[in-house]
């Protein structure tokens, strides 16, 4: 690792940054959020204490991969993805003929493809969801003879379990990376890309909510001058973090923007699908269970995006 640090030291050190910075924050934000006046200050403040709060969990799964391994990780973004797809089925119209079809989506399709990134099948996770269980599902669904919208029905759960659980699974496979010949490692790469994610959304949202400007229509609680600084901020958050990055700094710099732009893209489409199915963002509501898709929608773009790059400059520099 650079500037002469062990993976034990560069662990220690970020660990210890995070908790200050969080907890720091965390009560900052209770003790602005207990003085706001108005009901918009009020709900912008909400809105910056939940992003805040998501930064506990980043921690938890950094100690976790270190700690515990990358199999307990794993498992606790089989969890995530859990989660994530119940929220999405949620908001989806389904009819009881639907059962089978998702039973195969929480049951079958989440252990299987979080298995194959446990043991490194990268030629068999990143096809598994896309080709395999996209044809199987809408033969499942066909078998019920119910052709009531069959085809926004089926379309709507694959969409799902590609949102929930295909993009997901793609940011604990960065932690199982081989990255010994290049001075660094899997949970060090994978700590990197959820610092930036992290930091890019929640940067936005802070400054969309202290500097207010004209709110986005793609990205309702965030401002544009908010992205724009978010951007710019977790661009400087990745720069100063390379050296847990096998990269060099200009490439560390490309990385960086690759990562913040997915994000980006990510909230936008989560936005939309929100919005087309009539639902509002909830923000005030219970941490999991109830809001975690718009919390994890800039990872869900940036997830599979950072990962293939990565692997492309792998195979070309090693």
């Amino acid at each position: 690792m650079r500037l002469g640090l062990t993976l034990q030291q560069g662990y220690l050190i970020i660990l210890a940054s995070l908790v200050f910075l969080i907890g720091a924050g965390t009560i900052y934000g209770l003790w602005t959020e207990g003085k706001a006046q108005s009901e918009e200050a009020l709900h912008r403040l909400a809105i910056a204490n939940s992003r805040v709060r998501l930064g506990w969990w980043l921690i938890i799964i950094f100690a976790v991969a270190w700690w515990l391994g990358t199999g307990c990780l794993i498992i606790l973004f089989a969890g995530f993805s859990f989660f994530l797809l119940r929220e999405f089925i949620a908001l989806t119209p389904i009819k009881h003929t639907d059962h089978w079809v998702l039973v195969i989506a929480f049951y079958l399709a989440i252990p299987i493809q979080y298995l194959l990134v446990y043991f490194e099948l990268m030629p068999y996770f990143t096809v598994f969801i896309p080709v395999y269980l996209f044809l199987l599902l809408p033969v499942v669904a066909s078998l019920s003879h119910d052709n009531d919208r069959y085809l926004e029905r089926v379309a709507k759960v694959q969409w799902g379990v590609m949102v929930c659980v295909y993009c997901v699974s793609h940011a604990p496979a960065i932690a199982t990376l081989d990255l010994g010949h290049f001075r660094s490692s899997g949970a060090m790469l994978l700590l990197f890309f959820l610092i930036v994610s992290f930091c890019s959304d929640l940067f936005s949202v802070l400054a969309s909510s202290m500097l207010g400007g004209h709110a986005s229509r793609m990205l309702p609680n965030k401002s544009i001058k908010g992205v724009a600084i978010g951007f710019l901020c977790a661009l400087v958050v990745g720069l100063a973090l390379f050296w847990l990055t096998p990269f060099e700094l200009w490439q560390t710099a490309l990385f960086t923007i690759a990562i913040i732009g997915a994000g980006i893209m990510g909230d936008i489409v989560v936005n939309s699908i929100k919005k087309s199915l009539g639902n509002k963002g909830w923000e005030s509501e219970m941490y999991i269970g109830r809001g975690v898709l718009e919390r994890f929608a800039p990872l869900i773009f940036s997830a599979p995006v950072f990962y293939h790059l990565a692997l492309i400059y792998f195979s070309i520099a090693g």
